[in-house]
C-alpha cells in the first residue's frame, strides 16, 4: 500500500487591513487632481480680487503681495451688485416654488393613476431632458414677446419653470410610486379625500425629493445666462450673471475689480451647495431606489 504525499497548500496572504480601510491611493490621487482642476480657476479668481492691476500684469499667477481689500469693499458698497443679487434671488425662489408645485402635482398623477397615454406623457417629459434652452431660444423669445413679458422677471421665471419640469418629474415619480397603496386605502377609509391624502401624506413622504428638485431648480435659475440675456434689457432688472457681464464691460480695464465682482457672485451658489449637499444626494438616491 503506497501513500502519496500531497504538496502543502500555499499560505493565504491576509489582506492589508489598512489598504482596505483607507482605499486605493490611486483613487485619492485622481480625486485630488480632479478637485484641483475644478477649484483652481475659482481660487485664482478669488485671489485675483485681492490684487492690483499692476500685480496681475507683472505676475499673473502670483499671490497677492500686499493684499488689497479695496476691490471687494468697492463691490460690496456698490448698489448694482446687491440689486442684481436681489433679482437673482427673486427669480430663483419663484422658479423653485413653481417647479416644485407643478412638478409634484404632475408626478402624483403620473405615479398614482392609470389612464390612456400615461406612458407617452411620461416619455414626453423624459424627452425634455434632451431639449436644452439654447435650441429653443429664438421661438421662446418670440413667444415671450407676443405675451408682452419681455424685459420683465416673469418672462424669465415662466420659461425656466417649464424647462426644469422634466428633471423634477423624473425625480419625483419614483418617490410617489414607492408610497404603498394600502396607505391610500387606509386614508380613504378614515374619510380623507384625494386632496387630503395628497397634502397630508404624499407631500410629507416625498419631502426629500421635493427639497432636491427645489434646490436644483434654484441653482439652475441662479446660474442661468442665456435666457435672461435675450429677455432682459434694463440693467435695473438684470440677474447676477448679466450683472457680471455688465460690470465687466464697464470696468474692462480694472481686471482686479472684475475678479472681485465675479468671485462674490459665485459665493452664494457655493454656500448653497455646501449647505444642501447631503439633501441633494439623499434625494437623488431615493429616486434611484424608487
Amino acid at each position: 500500500m503506497t501513500t502519496s504525499i500531497l504538496p502543502a497548500a500555499p499560505a493565504l496572504r491576509r489582506p492589508n487591513r489598512r489598504v482596505a480601510a483607507w482605499g486605493s491611493p490611486v483613487v485619492y490621487l485622481c480625486s485630488i487632481v480632479l478637485v484641483a482642476v475644478c477649484m483652481g480657476p475659482v481660487i485664482y479668481i478669488i485671489l485675483g480680487g485681492f490684487r492690483t492691476n499692476s500685480q496681475i500684469t507683472v505676475s499673473p499667477s502670483g499671490f497677492p503681495s500686499p493684499w488689497v481689500f479695496e476691490n471687494y469693499a468697492d463691490v460690496l458698497s456698490s448698489g448694482s451688485f446687491w440689486q442684481t443679487m436681489g433679482n437673482s434671488a427673486i427669480v430663483g425662489v419663484a422658479t423653485s416654488v413653481g417647479v416644485v408645485a407643478l412638478g409634484l402635482m404632475a408626478s402624483f398623477v403620473l405615479a398614482r393613476y392609470s389612464f390612456v397615454g400615461r406612458g407617452a406623457m411620461y416619455s414626453l417629459f423624459a424627452a425634455g431632458l434632451m431639449f436644452p434652452v439654447t435650441v429653443a431660444i429664438t421661438p421662446l423669445y418670440l413667444l415671450v414677446r407676443n405675451l408682452g413679458l419681455t424685459n420683465t422677471l416673469a418672462g424669465v421665471i415662466l420659461p425656466q419653470i417649464a424647462f426644469a419640469l422634466p428633471v423634477t418629474i423624473i425625480i419625483l415619480v419614483p418617490f410617489l410610486r414607492a408610497i404603498p397603496a394600502e396607505l391610500e386605502e387606509a386614508a380613504a377609509i378614515d374619510g380623507a379625500s384625494r386632496l387630503g391624502f395628497f397634502f397630508r401624506m404624499v407631500v410629507p413622504l416625498s419631502m426629500p425629493g421635493v427639497i432636491t428638485t427645489g434646490i436644483l431648480a434654484f441653482v439652475g435659475s441662479w446660474n442661468g445666462y442665456m435666457l435672461p440675456l435675450f429677455i432682459l434689457n434694463d440693467p435695473n432688472i438684470f440677474t447676477l450673471p448679466l450683472g457680471v457681464q455688465n460690470f465687466s464691460s464697464q470696468y474692462s480695464v480694472d481686471t482686479a475689480r472684475v475678479m472681485a465682482f465675479t468671485a462674490l457672485s459665485t459665493v452664494p451658489a457655493l454656500v448653497f451647495f455646501s449647505i444642501f449637499e447631503r439633501r441633494i444626494v439623499g434625494g437623488l438616491t431615493g429616486a434611484i431606489k424608487g
